[in-house]
Formats: structure tokens, sequence, C-alpha cells
């Protein structure tokens, strides 16, 4: 018996120590935490950086380059970077942004002849970039619009949509856009669509140079798509990413745009500087919600401030500067202009080449949409096995979708590109 309960005793002590012991040792807090996908452009640039073929192009990364294939500064913003040197402060922005930068952002978008701002009616915030302006949209989507809490967006969209908004608690369906055989838009199934939606739904709407397709509709499809967007109460989500950069005419960049606001909608707008300024680590950009009156306009703005305030207080000044220096000067203001219509007419100029090149080679295939699509992406209608081809045979990189962006072609290496697509699409 003693034996007996001494085994108890010391079996107890046994496992009293264990727990102590164990209590003791730190365990690794996220060890259930898996390896995530690797975002799929900054993969490509990884796997550019580490070929040593003289001949590699990258066709991946959404960043301008000038015919060298290198990064090209404004010099307008090189102007505006020498006045506001030393002069500046670094003081904290409001809520909503640099002021100044609010009212240009504004007034380029929408003109400064637009009722909205002249009824005081827009509310607008300055944005961490486009990708900010999207998701303080929808963080504001997702707890005050009042209808059915999805989103629709055309197919294809930027990969970056689906994630920002699911990621705010909305709803992401798509509706038809993209037409394969023709490469271009299918209209019919498109406004289809928009009529099958259920009524007052959140409709998301690419302003010019649709990432990842460069396929825009015309101004008169413009009209069709308005026309049934009004029909059904639906709420339109513009997304302006590339204003002046896709055309290299801001007008005509905005016309949707505009055009929406002259029919009477209320609507959403985001909208980066990174593309047609060229600050793309600068992240300034703006988001805009066109209201019914100026009291509503009031109560947005209120809420808005209310949302942004945990989320990052205030956004940064610098980018918000040098914005507002350009466009409030008329000489800048004209540089810049000038500038914009250099880039888009060098990307313009490199889909007339490529296309030409395809030819001289004897291809027989129809490559006409090259140069009806517009702004810095192309959707070649390359398969995944011939995108893999081009990786691997010519050293060419490019997202799987066959999306290649135009900045990255140059009269240096537009007839390996052309030869490598021919090879490849026979």
């Amino acid at each position: 018996k003693l034996q007996f309960l001494y085994f108890i005793g010391v079996n107890k002590f046994i496992k009293m120590l264990r727990r102590t012991l164990l209590r003791n040792v730190p365990r690794p807090v996220f060890q259930k935490v898996e390896m995530g996908p690797a975002d799929p452009i900054l993969g490509l640039s990884v796997a550019y950086a580490e070929d040593t073929h003289p001949k590699k192009v990258n066709l991946g990364v959404g960043a301008y380059r000038d015919d060298a294939g290198k990064p090209y500064v404004l010099s307008c913003v090189r102007e505006a970077e020498k006045r506001i040197c030393g002069q500046m402060d670094h003081e904290y922005a409001g809520i909503t942004g640099v002021p100044k930068f609010v009212k240009v952002a504004q007034e380029l978008l929408f003109s400064n002849k637009c009722p909205a701002l002249a009824d005081a009616r827009t509310c607008s915030s300055q944005t961490i970039s486009g990708t900010g302006a999207l998701r303080v949209a929808a963080q504001f989507l997702g707890k005050y619009f009042p209808g059915e809490k999805t989103i629709y967006m055309p197919s294809p969209t930027w990969g970056n949509h689906d994630p920002v908004f699911n990621e705010s608690g909305l709803n992401v369906k798509p509706y038809t856009y993209y037409e394969p055989t023709s490469c271009g838009l299918d209209l019919d199934a498109m406004l289809k669509d928009l009529r099958e939606i259920p009524d007052g739904s959140i409709i998301l709407l690419h302003a010019c140079a649709h990432n990842p397709t460069g396929v825009d509709p015309t101004p008169e499809q413009w009209h069709q798509i308005e026309a049934v967007v009004k029909e059904k109460n639906h709420y339109p989500f513009f997304d302006s990413a590339y204003q002046g950069f896709a055309s290299g005419c801001p007008e005509t960049d905005a016309y949707a745009i505009r055009y929406f606001v002259e029919k009477g909608h209320e609507m959403m707008v985001t909208q980066s500087f990174a593309k047609n300024l060229g600050l793309y680590g600068e992240r300034i950009g703006a988001m805009h919600i066109v209201c019914s009156d100026k009291a509503e306009k009031a109560n947005v703005e209120s809420q808005l401030k209310i949302l942004i305030r945990p989320m990052y207080s205030n956004p940064p000044i610098y980018g918000a500067r040098l914005v507002h220096t350009i466009f409030e000067d008329a000489e800048l203001r004209a540089d810049w202009e000038k500038e914009v219509k250099v880039m888009a007419d060098r990307i313009i100029g490199m889909r007339k080449a490529l296309t030409a090149e395809l030819l001289a080679l004897g291809s027989t295939k129809d490559w006409s949409h090259i140069e009806k699509q517009i702004g810095m992406f192309c959707f070649t209608g390359l398969s995944k096995p011939q995108v893999e081809r081009m990786k691997k045979e010519f050293h060419i990189y490019l997202t799987g979708n066959g999306r290649i962006s135009m900045a990255g072609v140059t009269s240096g290496n537009v007839k390996h590109i052309a030869e490598a697509i021919h090879e490849v699409s026979q």
C-alpha cells in the first residue's frame, strides 16, 4: 500500500513538473500560418532579375519606361521639386489631405465647369494612391451603401480589385466585358449582364485604358452603357488610373466620368497620379463621391473622416504638394500636358511598331487589336502555354493571361518581341 501511494505521489509530481516546464517553453505564435502565393507581377520581376540572358525583356510591370527602357521623371515634376525644396514644412495634412491638392484633383477629373463641383456636392479626399482610394471607397460602401453589398466588376479586371473589395467585406461578382475572339469589347453581352444584374447595384467601370485588356468603349458605346445604368438605377464606381496617359489628352480620358455626371448620376470615382505624373512611389491619389446635394455631401464627408482616422489618420504631403504645384501653375501645367502626350504617343508608336514587325515576319494572324487597344497594357491573345514558351525560349516575361506592358516595348527590343510572338503563335 505504501508503495502504491508512493507511486501515485511520484506520478503526480512528474505531471506537475511537465506542465510547469511546458508553460515556460516559448511556442511559435504564428506556427500555423501557411505560406501565401507569390504576387504574379512581382514574381515575374524576380524571375527577370535572375535571368542572365542578354536579350531578356520584362513586359510585366505596369510602370512607364522611356525608349531606352529606363524610368522617366517628368521635367515638370523636377521643376516642382526645385520650387518646394527648402520651402515646405512637414506638418500633418488634414484627414482628407492637402486642400490645394484636392481642388486640382477635382478639377482635372471633372473639369472646373462641372456642376457637381459648382454646387459643392462632391466630397473628395486625398488618398494613398489609387489602391488606397479603392480601399477607402470600398470600406465606405461596405458600411453605408443602402443596397446589396455586392460590387459587379468587368471580366477580366485589375488583379488587385478582387482582394481590395473582398477584404473590405463586399461580395464580388463579374459582368461580361472582353471578347477573346476579337480581343475587343463584347458590348452586347455587357449590356445584357448590366440589365440582368439586380436594380441599384454597384457597377465598377474603368474610366479609360482598361487594365488588363486595353479595351475601352467608344463615346457612343459609353452612351449605351450609361443609359442601361440609369435605367437600372445602378450606382457607378469609376476607377481612373490613367487620365492623360491613355490617349495623351486628359479631357478625352475623362469623357465617361464627365458624361455620367452630366447625365445626373451620383457616383464614386477613384483617381491615381502614379502613371500620368510618374509619381509611383509617392503614393498620391484621391477618391470622390458625387452626392445629391450639399447637405448630403457634408454628412458623407464627416463619416469619411471618421473612417479614415483609424486607418492611416492622414495622407503624406510631398506628392500632394508636387501635384498642386504643377497644376496651379499655367506653365508647368502646359509642360505636363506636353509630356503626358509624349508618354502616350510612345506607347501608341510601339503598338504600331509591334504590329508592323509581326506583319513583316509573315504572320497570318490578325494583330489589329494591338493598335486598337489603348493605354499601358495590351491583351495579346496568347495562351498560357504560349506565354510559358515566351519566357523559357525567348526570355520575355509577361503575365500568364497574355497581358504585356507596352511600356516595356522599345525600338531596341520590338523586333525580338515580335519574333517570339510569331514563333509561339504559329
